[in-house]
């Protein structure tokens, strides 16, 4: 078997490695420091060389102008994004978009993917719920009004929406009385929406989004089974790969600094103690990395399981947030009273751990969801 990326993820690392070298993962006030959101918008300069790199349009089909790459390409350049904390909305438009392409209707694919993939229109997606622990498909009610093509009516409330003051459009997924999930495609302007500021841990705004008969359009509604699923397995795995990149410039920090702090004389990272810690969060970085690429080659490729690709994206998301989480905790214990130094990134690392982790559910709620796809797919 044949492990090794393609030409085509290999290039589309290394472009994302070319974009992302000048980054500063500093660039913006310290969330420590900070009342509010660190910036008033995410990074416009650094979202147009990712345009003109043509890594929004990773996804998308050559006749929307895309590369027609896949999920194992996307994680490959988010990884690369998270380990200078690249505050750009880069997964939320690319799983947006590849779900447009994926199920979206004619009108609809071509309104939106050519522009989205020029940069010229921002999407992000409302994946947390009403209270980031439910269900988010079941935070906003959809009612469709009488008669074929008829609008969609959204009532509901949908919590801590990434970039929602900065996207063009939200996707939002809702529950119909029929218990059908559908995504409807929001305008950030739009009569019956109203935002709200949340912050994050990492210091950047959020958008609470309040939707009261609120009225879309039905091309701009994706009405298919397994549509959110999918998206949402996209999106989760996409995390994961983020974690994984953070994860592993902190660990480079730390191998930095222990190399060349001294107590006694010696390196600190010649003492066992710092060895086998430094060890232990090597062998979490493996883990978080061998789970991260079967989750994605099972949604690029639609390769069938024992279980279905939920449980591998629940097995990666359950090593992404416990592997980054002892990662950075490792990392702070490591540089000691340096790692809390405002003036030195690691907290803010630190601080993208943490929502990270929690991003699209803990470790613990992808673990009561593997669960339950194994009592419901024994593997005897």
């Amino acid at each position: 078997m044949d492990f090794t990326f393609s030409e085509e993820q290999q290039a589309a690392a290394e472009a994302a490695r070319g974009v992302f070298a000048d980054v500063a993962p500093d660039a913006v006030p310290s969330p420590a420091l900070t009342t509010g959101a660190v910036a008033d918008e995410f990074d416009r300069a650094l979202w147009a060389r990712l345009t003109d790199a043509d890594l929004l349009s990773l996804l998308s089909a050559e006749e929307y102008g895309g590369a027609g790459l896949d999920a194992v390409a996307l994680c490959l350049v988010l990884r690369e994004s998270a380990k200078v904390l690249a505050r750009v909305p880069l997964l939320e438009n690319s799983a947006a978009m590849a779900a447009v392409q994926a199920y979206g209707g004619p009108e609809l694919r071509a309104e939106l993917l050519e522009r989205a993939g020029r940069g010229e229109v921002v999407l992000t997606v409302a994946a947390s719920g009403r209270t980031g622990h439910d269900p988010a498909e079941l935070a906003v009610t959809a009612r469709q009004e009488e008669g074929e093509g008829a609008d969609w009516i959204l009532d509901g409330v949908q919590t801590a929406v990434p970039w929602a003051y900065d996207a063009d459009y939200v996707v939002v997924p809702a529950h119909t009385a029929a218990d059908r999930t559908i995504l409807a495609l929001v305008p950030r302007v739009h009569d019956g929406v109203t935002p709200a500021e949340q912050f994050s841990t990492s210091g950047e705004r959020l958008g609470e989004l309040r939707l009261e008969s609120t009225r879309i359009a039905a091309r701009d509604v994706i009405d298919v089974e397994g549509a959110w699923e999918w998206l949402r397995d996209l999106l989760t795995t996409g995390t994961c790969a983020l974690a994984l990149g953070l994860g592993e410039r902190v660990l480079r920090m730390s191998s930095e600094y222990t190399s060349k702090r001294e107590q006694f004389g010696f390196p600190v990272a010649t003492f066992q103690a710092v060895a086998v810690q430094a060890a232990d969060r090597y062998i979490d970085l493996r883990a978080m990395e061998v789970t991260l690429w079967q989750a994605a080659w099972r949604i690029a490729s639609g390769a069938r399981g024992t279980l279905p690709v939920a449980g591998d994206v629940a097995v990666a998301k359950i090593w992404a947030s416990e592997g980054v989480r002892r990662v950075v905790q490792t990392a702070q214990h490591l540089h000691g009273g340096f790692g809390a130094d405002v003036d030195y990134p690691l907290h803010r690392y630190h601080a993208w751990a943490k929502h990270l982790e929690l991003s699209l559910g803990p470790a613990a709620a992808h673990e009561e969801a593997l669960g339950d796809l194994l009592a419901a797919h024994p593997l005897g």
